[in-house]
């Protein structure tokens, strides 16, 4: 397909939050072209299993959630073959008496809005992964609603749907540049050049994930994203073990102290860490340099896990905001730029909702899920924004 000349709406990013945007926004009639530099799901949607959850603490963060729940799985329902959702639910431990009583607050909101999750016992946290050491716990918190998904069969879907009902998607064509306009009343977005051509356009839709703030340069906006190497791998387990082929699926399972993380999958056992060592970049090779503070956070945690012969890893990228919460929302200086990204980790299991709330924005409507908390210009110097604070953050 070649690169058209003009558009009402350009998306610029392929993965799960630009291609769940162009559905929509097709859906509701625009004329949507995305650009994708590479190939569809290529970035940060390339992980092959993806948490879906509505735990959180933060009202918008939940609602996000909750919204992205009721998507995914009409998602999976319509699509041949599904998108591998599993409600295998999650599991967040505490082992601090202050990380008891944030749990307890946050569930007693979620519940508030809906949710099934409650607080456990350190016992019942170890019946649900016998993995765990109960004594190294003081409590838990279970969300039986939430689970994974995948999001290569995700991403495949949203853009299957997007071309049956008109949506251009284009892969192998980078954009260089940000074309605006002032008439009279500020700087309105006119055009994007790529590498391709130009396309004139009325909106732009910024979802490049981690290279979110390169795009922003270009079109003189700040966007404050920065992206920082995530590693996680995969280890075999026996058939008769936690998790192993035909036992009972773990939950997915994380410690709020380390951000030690492990669930079971059709894969085997996924084991990651959130690696405090790791310096900020776009380096996305792999090594096992996280192996030292996943093993360590699983000695006191579930000892049984440490050294566990892994089969495969790989690495993606986060692209983390300060305060580790997406930027989603219309530019206050560019008209027509609308911004979604920044998600910290949590963009694929918002993706569904997030692109309700950017076909909206594009629209000139409200959007049913309040996302003023995570204007983009709450960052910025002169801002008196509050900023966001998550606790269930991996």
């Amino acid at each position: 397909m070649e690169l058209p000349s003009s558009a009402q709406v350009v998306v610029i990013g392929g993965g799960a939050l630009g291609l769940a945007a162009a559905d929509e926004m097709v859906r509701a009639g625009l004329d949507v072209l995305v650009l994708e530099r590479d190939q569809l799901g290529s970035g940060s949607s390339a992980k092959p299993f993806g948490g879906v959850r509505a735990t959180f603490s933060d009202p918008g963060n939940i609602a996000l959630g909750q919204r992205g729940l009721e998507k995914y799985a009409a998602l999976h329902e319509r699509t041949p073959g599904g998108i591998g959702l599993a409600r295998v639910g999650y599991l967040f431990c505490a082992r601090t008496e202050a990380e008891a009583l944030a749990l307890e607050v946050s569930t007693e909101l979620q519940r508030s809005m809906g949710s099934d999750a409650e607080v456990i016992s350190p016992r019942r946290a170890a019946e649900l992964n016998p993995y765990l050491d109960a004594s190294a716990l003081v409590a838990a918190s279970f969300s039986p609603q939430d689970g994974y998904a995948q999001p290569s069969l995700a991403v495949a879907a949203w853009a299957a749907s997007a071309r049956e009902l008109g949506a251009r998607v284009l892969e192998g064509v980078e954009v260089t540049g940000v074309e605006t306009t002032d008439d009279g009343d500020g700087r309105r977005v006119r055009a994007v050049t790529t590498t391709a051509g130009t396309v004139r356009c009325e909106h732009l839709v910024v979802a490049a994930g981690a290279w979110s703030r390169s795009v922003g340069q270009m079109a003189g906006i700040d966007v404050p994203v920065e992206p920082v190497r995530r590693q996680i791998a995969f280890a075999d387990v026996p058939a008769d073990a936690p998790g192993g082929p035909g036992q009972r699926p773990l939950p997915f399972t994380l410690d709020l102290s380390t951000t030690f993380y492990v669930h079971g999958s059709p894969d085997g056992l996924l084991l990651g860490i959130s690696d405090a060592a790791q310096v900020p970049g776009f380096g996305r090779d792999y090594d096992e340099s996280w192996l030292p503070a996943f093993d360590a956070a699983a000695a006191v945690v579930a000892p049984s896990l440490v050294g566990l012969p892994l089969r495969t890893g790989w690495a993606g990228l986060y692209e983390n905001t300060p305060d580790h919460n997406a930027l989603i929302g219309q530019s206050a200086h560019v008209a027509g730029l609308v911004v979604a990204t920044g998600f910290s980790g949590h963009g694929f299991l918002q993706a569904p909702a997030v692109g309700e709330v950017v076909r909206d924005l594009v629209l000139g409507r409200a959007p049913e899920v309040d996302v003023s908390g995570f204007s983009p210009e709450r960052f910025a110097p002169t801002s008196a924004a509050p900023l966001l604070r998550e606790v269930h953050i991996i």
